[in-house]
């Protein structure tokens, strides 16, 4: 799928020295960038999960562990 991206000059500029510095084109790094966002916010919807299945499921050992 293409896509037209917009990107502010000092960020392109920042890109492009990047880019040069890593080897690899700015198509590369935006990729790479997208990857780490969609990674992040899977990684936390898994830990919220886990959190939320710990309160649910250990409500009662929570509630006498904070009476201790």
């Amino acid at each position: 799928m293409a896509i037209t991206v917009r990107i502010p000059e000092e960020l392109d500029t920042q890109l492009e020295q990047l880019a040069a510095r890593e080897n690899v084109s700015k198509h590369a790094l935006l990729l790479r960038g997208a990857r780490v966002v969609v990674e992040r916010a899977s990684r936390r919807d898994e830990i919220d999960e886990g959190l939320d299945f710990v309160l649910s499921h250990d409500a009662e050992l929570l509630t006498r562990l904070e009476d201790a």
